[in-house]
């Protein structure tokens, strides 16, 4: 099953007129692991934002998608809150513990609340 990542990288091969082979290549990886990259076996080094921007060119927008992407397509999530306040590191662990028993409609309330306020920064 393709990932979000896996359809940003096909996207970005037939952009380029590539077959999977040349961007394994280019990224200096076998075939298989980009293939397993694409399709949630295996994670996407950092090192490929560097390379894969290098190499594309890519615009500010392909990269936000790019980071966009392989964050949906990961089965968990790490939260540096090293330098968040103590009331935000208790907001983030209060979600984690609760993150499995939200409902679709308290999902969609909170989608609501951070959507709204990112359109109010932008």
């Amino acid at each position: 099953m393709r990932t979000a990542l896996g359809s940003f990288l096909k996207q970005l091969r037939i952009d380029n007129d590539e077959i999977l082979k040349n961007m394994a290549d280019k990224l200096g990886v076998r075939s298989a692991f980009l293939s397993a990259v694409e399709n949630g076996k295996k994670k996407m080094p950092e090192s490929w934002y560097g390379k894969l921007s290098d190499l594309y060119e890519l615009s500010e927008e392909q990269m936000e998608n790019l980071k966009q992407a392989n964050m949906e397509s990961q089965d968990s999530l790490e939260l540096n809150i090293a330098n968040s306040s103590d009331q935000n590191r208790r907001l983030a662990i209060s979600f984690a513990r609760q993150f499995d028993s939200l409902d679709d409609e308290t999902t969609n309330k909170i989608m609501r609340l951070l959507n709204k306020k990112k359109s109010k920064e932008g």
